[in-house]
């Protein structure tokens, strides 16, 4: 099989279709495109969402913090705890595990979360080190957000830019093959994406603000999260592709590894839908903390396209990520 998450069609026959026994406490089930599992608490209710790191051991510790609390913040929630399973080869060392703790804390600490329990084991069965993350938070139900919400003339707006968490992954992946490529200043800015990586706070935002559905864009990238948006929905949508937003470092990567940015992994990069009436509001909020946003489509009755100066074409759901081509 392919590297990455498998296909949906394989996930719907092979996994969901093995998931049989329901509970009534059960509020949203696994699905294409939901990021979370939502428990009915009463008045409230516990998201969570879990998520492993698997395509770099660089800043590991950091994304797998900033991975699944991201995936609770596409519910408008702000995620209050995580949970670690470290599984590292033989070869690690000690110095190894205190700088991967010392990221998680760290990335911890900057969006308020605590780490409140896990697994660290040592063990042949892997041969690099891989961490699955489980993030929980805490809503009011009457708030939730699904990725399942979207309804027909929603505009679809995009936090910051596009291929985010992959230049940043293939810039200190690939730094020495780089630097022909890229000056010294590109090379620190393309690190730096990784700065940007959490989207707790515009999740709350979108939350309180009362945006219909968000989803945050991983594995697949830009069109894969559109295209889990709609299938989520029921609905089809049209994806304004030039006004899609990308750095120039992202653009001179991507043509030089000849790998497409809207299909790279791009944790950092919220998709929100939004009724016209609340566009205003919803980018203002945006902007006032220091958030890029961009309206890039709209939510139509059945048709998935993408829109461009070449035309229109299909919006093919998402295979395998652009990161593994890169790194293999």
């Amino acid at each position: 099989m392919k590297i990455g998450k498998i296909p949906s069609e394989l996930l719907k026959e092979i996994v969901f279709s093995n998931i049989t026994n329901q509970r009534p406490e059960v509020l949203v089930r696994p699905n294409i495109g939901e990021d979370c599992s939502v428990v009915d608490f009463g008045d409230y209710v516990c998201v969570m969402s879990t998520d492993p790191i698997t395509g770099t051991t660089k800043d590991i510790g950091s994304l797998a913090v900033h991975i699944s609390c991201n995936d609770v913040a596409s519910n408008g929630v702000e995620p209050l705890g995580i949970m670690l399973t470290i599984l590292a080869p033989p070869s690690t060392t000690k110095e190894d595990l205190q700088q991967v703790m010392a990221q998680a804390n760290e990335a911890a600490t900057s969006i308020n979360v605590e780490i409140i329990g896990g697994h660290t084991e040592i063990t042949d069965a892997v041969n690099r080190m891989v961490i699955s993350s489980t993030a929980i938070g805490r809503q009011l139900k009457r708030d939730m957000v699904f990725t399942k919400g979207a309804e027909i003339n929603d505009l679809v707006i995009m936090t910051k830019h596009a291929g985010l968490e992959g230049i940043s992954i293939i810039s200190k992946e690939l730094e020495p093959q780089l630097k022909g490529l890229l000056s010294k200043e590109e090379i620190l800015t393309a690190h730096s994406f990784s700065n940007d990586i959490s989207v707790v706070k515009e999740g709350v935002i979108g939350g309180k603000l009362g945006v219909s559905s968000m989803h945050d864009v991983t594995e697949g990238g830009i069109l894969g999260a559109l295209w889990e948006l709609a299938e989520a929905s029921g609905l089809g949508i049209e994806v304004y592709q030039e006004d899609i937003p990308f750095r120039e470092e992202t653009i001179k990567i991507c043509n030089y590894l000849s790998i497409n940015p809207l299909r790279l992994i791009s944790s950092g990069v919220m998709v929100m839908t939004v009724k016209e009436a609340l566009k205003d509001d919803l980018l203002n909020a945006l902007k006032t903390n220091g958030i890029d946003a961009t309206i890039i489509g709209k939510m139509i009755a059945k048709d998935r396209i993408i829109i461009s100066k070449h035309g229109e074409s299909l919006l093919a759901p998402p295979d395998v990520d652009e990161l593994y081509k890169a790194l293999s």
